[in-house]
């Protein structure tokens, strides 16, 4: 005889994700933790959407849901940035090369207004896994809207390293020219 599995409910199903994002080490899937509370992919973004509405620091990432601790960075800057799509790799490349992880993409859309999306890639293996996953999906990058004008918010331990990794972006062309 087969025994079905009990469905997580409310508040127990919240405290019971909230404690699994706090214990992860690494992105949690939306699907795996569905499957997991025996619940639809969409109960688990209404929890996510609750729990970020009582203050609990959780991203949507491309890999997944990731509770985010405090900072560890000692600057963060945003950059302003233009390139075609075919260059996104080598931009994400560059900075992580140089220690520097890229947070997050926002553009300014006409109707919807600024549009910000979690990336959080720190390592040539996730910028590989992020251009994989946009290229699986079909979906497009959002600095496609914007005819290839996008910001990052980007951290490095240092001055000197987010220096130089926007000195690098300057010299290949992947900023918004300077307007004088």
């Amino acid at each position: 005889m087969v025994q079905e599995k009990k469905k997580l409910l409310g508040k127990t199903r919240r405290k019971w994700l909230l404690e699994k994002l706090q214990t992860a080490n690494g992105p949690l899937k939306g699907s795996e933790l569905a499957k997991e509370a025996n619940v639809s992919r969409q109960v688990i973004v209404g929890d996510v959407t609750l729990l970020k509405a009582e203050q609990h620091p959780i991203i949507a990432t491309s890999e997944g849901y990731i509770l985010q601790q405090q900072p560890v960075y000692s600057v963060e800057r945003i950059v302003a940035c233009q390139h075609a799509p075919g260059r996104t790799e080598e931009e994400l490349q560059l900075l992580v090369d140089l220690g520097v992880t890229v947070k997050d993409v926002r553009v300014e859309h006409p109707v919807y207004g600024q549009i910000t999306a979690s990336i959080m890639v720190s390592s040539r293996r996730e910028v590989k896994k992020f251009i994989e996953r946009i290229a699986n999906s079909r979906a497009g990058y959002l600095s496609e809207l914007t005819e290839g004008i996008h910001l990052h918010t980007l951290a490095a331990d240092d001055e000197s390293i987010m220096d130089e990794a926007i000195e690098l972006l300057r010299e290949r062309g992947l900023l918004v020219p300077e307007w004088d």
